[in-house]
């Protein structure tokens, strides 16, 4: 079975920036589905965006037009930009691809 480590996940002030990246221990190569989720403290954990095997992305409402989720390679698969960071996107990030999933990553958006 494949982990996935997240990293990327900072504090960082309202407005800001972060990239997220998932590294895999071992190469993938045939991907049907990877996508990025998080969970707010206290809340259940919720889409942030993901990728088919279509190519077709997917983004919560929350975050269309900030975020934006890319293809990396067999052993980066998925990234996230994240840009005009709120402190709602406050969260613990987790990378899934074919249903593996990371331990996460803690984005703190606060001034």
């Amino acid at each position: 079975q494949v982990q996935l480590v997240e990293s990327g996940g900072d504090l960082v002030q309202p407005g800001g920036s972060l990239r997220l990246s998932c590294a895999a221990s071992a190469s993938i190569f045939s991907i049907f589905y990877m996508g990025w989720y998080r969970q707010p403290p206290g809340k259940q954990r919720e889409l942030v965006a993901r990728i088919i095997d279509s190519g077709s992305t997917n983004y919560a409402d929350s975050v269309k037009g900030r975020f934006t989720i890319s293809r990396g390679n067999a052993t980066n698969p998925v990234y996230l930009q994240m840009n005009s960071l709120k402190p709602e996107d406050t969260a613990v990030y987790y990378c899934t691809v074919n249903g593996n999933w990371g331990k996460g990553t803690l984005v703190t958006v606060s001034s």
